[in-house]
């Protein structure tokens, strides 16, 4: 029987079973994202009840009612506005490392879409920076994947690219879908439902920096620590798809290379995924080196579960050293 030789439909065909072949895998990059997706949600709200104690401490809750009441009675008076971000400070000590003896304040924002760099850009558009939307992609991954037209790892992929109508598609429909843009028409609204968790009643003008709280060194501490916390998972998800993309280039560039859809399969084989000819050819979608299917999944293989533990650390140093023995003798 003559061997089917591959196009690009198949090869396209191909490239998306790897893809899924590879982000069901269950790798060190994928589990550490998923426990800290999973954790996130426990951090933030106890990071929300420490602001919450803050800043009825600042606007204690009788002072508030009574703004309230004002408001209500007088149609001029407008000084209670709801608020999920906050400027905390604290004095700091010229004896602690790194600090000194000035006012120590940052941004916090516990909105789905807010900042992670301790930055309030409210008011400046000209500084915005959409890497404050890839949390909400990252926690609610699985959603946005399951819709169609959406892309949670739209950001990642694009890196160090141009940006096009491409990724302009993707990022327009993960915000609407997310409801950071056309919120209103959307009835999911993630981003709704996730802020109204994080909301407080506070006296002053609009903007939180006009409204400057005053808190502890380690009450800080704890608002810095639940900030880091949001970044990681956004860097775990980045680590995550950034394996997941290393491979597929390196999976690409050999179904670039290979002439038969018989060695498409076998690389699939060898990377534990099955694929029939029947499948591919179903389905609808000249390198100058033949990779050889074997070796270029080793390669691929070895390119997740980067992280070693001391004790696999200390095995492969005690194996170099009796190479290194061996071959002295």
């Amino acid at each position: 029987m003559s061997r089917i030789r591959l196009n690009q439909e198949y090869r396209n065909k191909g490239g998306h079973r790897f893809r899924e072949h590879l982000e069901q895998e269950h790798t060190q990059e994928k589990e550490d994202f998923f426990q800290k997706r999973e954790k996130f949600k426990a951090i933030q709200d106890k990071t929300w009840e420490l602001a919450k104690v803050c800043v009825e401490r600042a606007y204690p809750k009788d002072d508030v009612q009574m703004a309230h009441y004002l408001q209500d009675k007088y149609p001029n008076v407008n000084t209670i506005a709801k608020d999920s971000c906050f400027h905390f400070g604290y004095m700091g000590k010229p004896e602690e490392q790194d600090e000194e003896d000035k006012y120590i304040t940052k941004h916090f924002d516990f909105r789905l879409n807010g900042d992670h760099d301790g930055t309030d850009r409210q008011d400046d558009m000209d500084s915005y920076q959409p890497q404050s939307r890839d949390f909400g992609y990252a926690y609610f991954r699985d959603e946005l994947k399951g819709k169609e037209g959406c892309n949670p790892d739209i950001t990642i992929e694009m890196e160090g690219k141009d940006r096009n109508p491409h990724e302009q598609k993707y990022k327009d429909a993960n915000d609407k879908y997310l409801g950071f843009s056309s919120g209103r028409d959307n009835l999911t609204s993630y981003s709704a439902q996730w802020d109204k968790q994080y909301e407080l009643d506070l006296i002053g003008r609009e903007y939180c920096r006009d409204r400057q709280i005053a808190v502890s060194r380690e009450e800080f501490k704890t608002f810095e620590m639940w900030q880091q916390a949001k970044g990681q998972l956004i860097m775990a998800h980045y680590k995550w798809i950034k394996s997941i993309l290393n491979q597929m280039k390196e999976i690409k560039m050999g179904l670039k290379g290979y002439k038969y859809l018989d060695e498409m399969i076998e690389l699939g084989t060898e990377l534990g995924l099955s694929i029939s000819d029947a499948e591919i050819i179903r389905c609808n979608s000249g390198g100058l080196v033949i990779y050889n299917p074997k070796n270029l999944a080793e390669r691929i293989k070895g390119m997740k579960n980067k992280n070693h533990s001391r004790e696999d650390k200390i095995k492969e140093r005690m194996l170099y050293e009796k190479q290194q023995s061996q071959s002295v003798n």
